[in-house]
């Protein structure tokens, strides 16, 4: 399974890509982020892998 963090700093894009890749069976939503320094604290906490 992949763990993934998505991060854009458009909220309503982050919302279109975790229902797109959250409805695939071998992807994980771990954490999500609104610009370039949150994406790295939620790379971080999440792990994605």
């Amino acid at each position: 399974m992949a763990r993934v963090v998505v991060v854009d700093d458009e909220p309503m894009v982050c919302g279109f890509l975790r229902t797109i890749l959250g409805s695939a069976p071998d992807i994980e939503i771990v954490d999500e982020a609104h610009d370039g320094a949150a994406g790295i604290e939620a790379v971080r906490r999440g792990r994605p892998a």
